[in-house]
Formats: structure tokens, C-alpha cells, sequence
């Protein structure tokens, strides 16, 4: 897109040359690809445990910050400024998260005479309190929903949202449905505010039952002009975090739509507002929107908009940082666009997020996928959960649906626990393909969506897959054995065991002279073809290809029939260690952010009553107690870190 050169009195253009990202992952490698095809020199800074990161590969000069945790690292405006100059750079771009909304690191960059890829300070500033941002919208005569004082609460303000005053991502955010759980969710959020934010003020409004998240992405550059660039729905969300977007929001009047676009710009222009912005809106039942907050910043959720208006957003933001001036007008857009946020978590779990080595991220290519991981790359415990970004645009919003749940469908991601599966159920369950969305989508659905299909044939024949490339000779056999594909000489019936989801599978199989094995126990399936990483099988007549990537003692195993890990079971294992009855367990490598008040060896405990608080990929996960009984041991403290199945307590059960 060429922006207008024509120059505002007050503003002159400034040429970059060179930019650094304040970020890591995803956002900064989809920042440095724009800026090169704009032709600036990247530079990325990187925690010690991202010194091998892709942001850091992708960029042609790199800073280290040290240290591993975000506070002492990418939270130190200091550093990242430190390192700016050291790299000879002239901008930085903010990307999302971590410093994106500081206004004190925005007035630092400036200071520092580096250009400042984000709106001015002062509005970041006015927007970065929620409850100071509602008074400037409310006189702007942008719509509010009424304030509620949570300490003077009663049943008929029921149920109740407590959110953080600053930051976002739902973080300090409770729903209250009782007044006898208000002080306590009161508390919790401020702790966790606190922790996120470094304040823990919270206020509180009316939980709106089955609304709509929308929002408006709005760009604005240094001359007065402001768009309005759509709108985008993003209700499914998992703990009041995005999990699958869209753009334009489907189903809504062009009336409501028309309010929408209006209510922003106003929001935008009440705070002079330059650059990408997000204004988000609560949309009832009945079509009454409401202002939440607004974002100044880029969305995570950006690249629906890029794709329904053909633009590139990260791109306009550097213009818009030169001086350049907008368009009056924006270009028109077409189509829908769908993203998905591929998150290493285990949804039924309670969402766990999952660390170690991402073996093998493939998408097809037909989607557009935004990551900051390769094949063999780390998943850490400091940083958030997501994968990728996957994203879907075609002429029509059950095109684009399908698009993307094809693709997913289709991906090989090897090595972790993801919400794969659950995204793919989501996109192709019946209330959202008929755009009947709301936020409490995973509230109704999500056992359904996570359960095992029963009756499931898939599973079994993923094993029998895996048993069969294991036994398949490999590139070192000998040479007659290799042509052959198998032993001449007939031996006695093989077996192997698995286990993928909780549930144990067995194959057996007779070697044959020639060719491949007979299965033995498996009615209705033939044996084709079968090699280390391909197994070819007849299933009931109908013919499937099974890909097979063997790690450690994990097959992964991807059909159109979907995509299984199955573990190994040893012919012979060894005992295992038992636990105390009543240990917890540290179900995740993270850090004690809280142990429950006067929590101590002795306090009688009742079953399902908070004990710690555990924080570990941006989430805070809640540890209940497992029975009610006495509490006998207790070996967590509040900012120690623990890795996984680390004993944090233990509960002596009642008799």
C-alpha cells in the first residue's frame, strides 16, 4: 500500500534504518519480516534462554539481556534501550506484550533520541488505567457499561467481573457468581494484578451472560486522519484469553457495525491517538455493545485484518513512525479471515501448559502461519504457551472455517501437547459454523470437545502404524535385507504395546518370508506397504497412509484419521518410586507465586480448597487440595521455583 507523502507542517518524515524489536517469538520475527522487505536492518534482543531462538536467527544483529525471567530481562526498558544503541539502531518497534504499553519506556526510547514505533506516550498513558480510560470514553460519549463498587456489592449486582485495573491478557480477572466468594476473588485478583502488573488495583462491572467480544482495529497517523479498519470477533477465548478470531465479525448490523467503527475512531481521537490501536467492545444478546478497553498497541490478532484489506499493518505502523500521512480513505476489504492460536497446553487439563522440545511444527502451506518456533527448538517455562498462529482468508466465512480446520487438521506438530485437536472440533462445531458466538463458547463445550470420540478406530490403527515402522528394517540393515524389505526366514508371532491417551494398545503381527506382515487379531485390515516413516494399511477396502516419526520411545503418528503419540511400553518395566498418599505433585515446571493465608503443617484442609498458586507460561494455576484431612507437610514457599512432579505437599485424608 503507498501512503500519501504529503507533509503535515509539524511533522517532518524521518527516514529508519534500522530497527530493534522489544520482543521475542512470533511478534518479532513477523516484525523483522516486514522490515526487511522495507529494507531496515533488524536487531533482536534474547534472555539466555532464547539465545538460540528464531527471532534471534532471524535477525542481523542480536543483544543479550541476562538473565532468564521477563522481569530481568525484557521487562528492563533500561537494557533494551542499552542495546538499541550499542546495535546502531534508530527505532524500536514494541511488538505485543511485556513493554508494548509502558508509557515510561516509550518516553525513554524518545529520550534516547530513537523513533518510538507506537502511539504517543501521553495515550498510551490515558488508556493504560481501565477505569481512567472509562472516563475519558464516557466523555467522549463512547457507551459504558455501569460501574459496580465490589465492596458494596449485593445479590441483585450478581454475577460480577472483577478485572484488573492494568495490563490485560485476563490477567486478575474473576467472574463472581456468589457475594460469599466476592472478598476472597477480590483478593486473588488483586494478588495476581499485582504480580502481572506491578498494581494491584481491580474494579468491578456487570458479567454480561453470552455476549460478544468485538473489537475495531483502528490506524491513525500524525495528520488527523483515522481509520477504522473493520471489525474483528474474538468470543472464543480460554480463561478470558483469545483462542480463535475472525474478521469482520459475523452476523452484526450494519447499524451496529456503523456504531462500532464510529465509537472507536471517537475513542481514538479523545487521546490523539497515532498508529495501530484496538478498541474492544462487549456485545450483549441484544445487540447493545459496550467500550472494555482499549489496546495501544498491535493485536496478536492482527494479521485477520492484514488479510480482509490486503494491507500490512506492521509496515503502516513504520510509515506512520516516519511521518508519512494516511490515505483519507482505507481501502475496502474483502472476504473473511480466521486464526487459530496453536497453544502447547493439554485443554483437558485445565489447560496445562506443556514444555520441552518441539520436534516437528509443519503446517500445510495453503494457510498463512505466523511462529516463533523451527523443528527442534525449546519450549520454555518463562514465556507464554502459544506456538503459532494460523490463519485461513478465502471469499467466504464457511471457506475460510473449513480452510482452516483442513489445515490444522493436516499439521504435523510432533513432541508437545497442543489444543490441535480441540481448535479443529471448535471450528467445526455446530454453533460456531452457524456464528452463534459468545465467550462462554468453552464454558458449555469443552468436555465434549476434549473427550475421546468413543468408538474411535484411529488410535488403534496409529498403533498398529507404529509397530509396524518400528519392525520395518531401516537404512542401516544389510543390504539383502533392506531389498527385501523383510527376513526370508519365518520366526514366531511379534508383539508390541503402546499406551496414547491413558488407554493401552497391543499389536500383533506374524514376520512374513516375503513382504509385508499378516496381522494377527486385526479383522478388516491388510498390511500394503510399510517402511520407517510411512506405513500404507487397507482398512475395510479403503487404503491409508499413515506418517511415522519415531523419537526416543514416542511415535508420532499423523493420518487423515488424526494425530497420535503413542509411548512405548518396555517388555520390561521398571518398579516405579510411589509417592506418599495425599503428595502433591507440581503438575508443571513454574514458580509459587502464593501459598494460601496461615497455610501451614498441621491446618486441617478441606477437599478442593486452594493451597498454592503456581504460575508458569504467563497462566497461574490453582492447587487444590485432594481430600479433606489434615495438611502434614508442606514444601512450598512463595517464589520458589519448582520443576515438574516437584513435591509441594501433602494432605493426610481424614478417616
Amino acid at each position: 500500500m503507498t501512503l500519501n507523502t504529503h507533509q503535515n507542517p509539524q511533522t517532518s518524515q524521518t527516514p529508519l534504518a534500522s530497527l530493534l524489536v522489544a520482543n521475542r517469538g512470533e511478534i518479532a520475527v513477523r516484525v523483522f519480516r516486514t522490515a526487511r522487505a522495507l529494507g531496515l536492518a533488524t536487531v533482536a534482543v534474547h534472555s539466555d534462554p532464547d539465545a538460540d531462538a528464531l527471532h534471534v536467527r532471524a535477525a542481523d544483529a542480536a543483544v543479550r539481556l541476562p538473565g532468564a525471567a521477563p522481569a530481568d530481562t525484557y521487562l528492563r526498558g533500561d537494557l533494551v534501550i542499552a542495546a538499541a544503541l550499542a546495535a546502531g539502531a534508530d527505532a524500536v518497534h514494541p511488538g505485543y506484550g511485556f513493554l508494548s504499553e509502558n508509557a515510561d519506556f516509550a518516553r525513554a526510547v524518545r529520550a534516547a533520541g530513537l523513533t518510538w514505533v507506537g502511539p504517543p506516550p501521553e495515550a498510551m498513558e490515558a488508556m493504560a488505567s481501565k477505569t481512567r480510560a472509562k472516563e475519558l470514553m464516557h466523555a467522549a460519549g463512547v457507551p459504558l457499561l455501569d460501574p459496580v463498587d465490589p465492596h458494596a456489592a449485593t445479590a441483585a449486582d450478581l454475577p460480577l467481573l472483577l478485572k484488573a485495573a492494568a495490563g490485560g491478557g485476563g490477567r486478575g480477572m474473576r467472574v463472581v457468581r456468589d457475594l460469599d466468594s466476592l472478598k476472597e476473588s477480590l483478593e486473588a485478583a488483586s494478588a495476581e494484578a499485582l504480580s502481572a502488573f506491578g498494581d494491584g488495583e481491580v474494579f468491578a462491572e456487570p458479567y454480561v451472560e453470552r455476549g460478544r467480544h468485538v473489537e475495531v482495529q483502528v490506524l491513525a497517523d500524525s495528520h488527523g486522519t483515522v481509520w477504522a479498519l473493520g471489525t474483528r470477533d474474538c468470543s472464543l477465548q480460554r480463561r478470558h484469553q483469545k483462542v480463535i478470531e475472525e474478521a469482520p465479525a459475523p452476523g452484526l448490523p450494519e447499524a451496529l457495525r456503523s456504531a462500532l467503527h464510529e465509537a472507536a475512531v471517537a475513542a481514538a481521537r479523545a487521546v490523539s491517538y497515532e498508529g495501530a490501536g484496538t478498541v474492544e467492545f462487549l456485545v450483549t444478546a441484544d445487540g447493545r455493545p459496550y467500550f472494555l478497553e482499549m489496546n495501544t498497541r498491535l493485536q496478536v490478532e492482527h494479521p485477520v485484518t492484514e488479510a480482509v484489506f490486503g494491507l500490512d499493518l506492521v509496515a503502516l505502523q513504520l510509515r506512520i513512525a516516519e511521518g508519512a500521512a494516511l490515505p483519507l480513505q482505507p481501502p475496502v476489504a474483502a472476504g473473511h479471515a480466521v486464526e487459530a492460536r496453536l497453544y502447547a497446553e493439554d485443554p483437558a487439563a485445565d489447560w496445562r501448559p506443556q514444555t520441552g522440545t518441539l520436534h516437528t511444527l509443519d503446517v500445510p502451506s495453503t494457510v498463512r502461519v505466523d511462529t516463533g518456533f523451527t523443528d527442534g527448538d525449546t519450549v520454555s517455562i518463562h514465556y507464554d504457551a502459544m506456538l503459532a498462529k494460523v490463519v485461513a482468508h478465502a471469499p467466504t466465512r464457511a471457506e475460510a472455517v473449513r480452510a482452516l480446520a483442513h489445515a490444522l487438521a493436516g499439521a504435523r506438530i510432533h513432541g508437545l501437547t497442543t489444543n490441535r485437536e480441540l481448535l479443529v472440533r471448535s471450528l467445526r462445531h455446530p454453533e460456531f459454523a452457524s456464528a452463534r458466538l459468545d465467550t462462554g463458547f468453552y464454558e458449555r463445550h469443552l468436555p465434549a470437545l476434549t473427550e475421546a470420540a468413543p468408538d474411535d478406530p484411529a488410535p488403534a490403527l496409529c498403533a498398529l502404524a507404529a509397530a509396524l515402522a518400528e519392525s520395518a528394517p531401516g537404512p542401516d540393515a544389510p543390504l539383502a535385507t533392506r531389498l527385501g524389505g523383510w527376513r526370508n526366514l519365518r520366526s514366531q508371532p511379534q508383539s508390541r504395546r503402546y499406551t496414547a491417551g491413558g488407554t493401552a494398545y497391543e499389536v500383533r503381527y506374524q514376520p512374513s518370508r516375503s513382504g509385508p506382515p499378516q496381522l494377527l487379531d486385526h479383522p478388516g485390515v491388510r498390511v500394503l506397504s510399510a517402511a520407517r516413516d510411512l506405513v500404507t494399511l487397507e482398512v475395510d477396502g479403503v487404503r491409508r497412509l499413515f506418517h511415522v516419526k519415531q523419537k526416543s520411545n514416542t511415535a508420532y503418528v499423523d493420518s487423515v484419521l488424526g494425530s497420535h503419540a503413542l509411548t512405548a511400553v518396555p517388555r520390561f518395566e521398571d518398579p516405579q518410586d510411589r509417592t506418599e498418599p495425599g503428595s502433591l505433585l507440581a503438575p508443571m515446571p513454574g514458580t509459587v507465586v502464593r501459598v494460601a493465608e496461615g497455610l501451614a503443617p498441621g491446618s486441617p484442609v478441606t477437599a478442593g480448597q486452594p493451597l498454592l498458586w503456581l504460575e508458569a507460561m504467563k497462566m497461574e494455576h490453582r492447587i487444590l487440595a485432594p481430600a479433606s484431612g489434615t495438611l502434614t507437610a508442606l514444601h512450598a514457599v512463595t517464589g520458589q521455583q519448582v520443576e515438574f512432579g516437584a513435591l509441594l505437599a501433602v494432605v493426610q485424608e481424614e478417616a
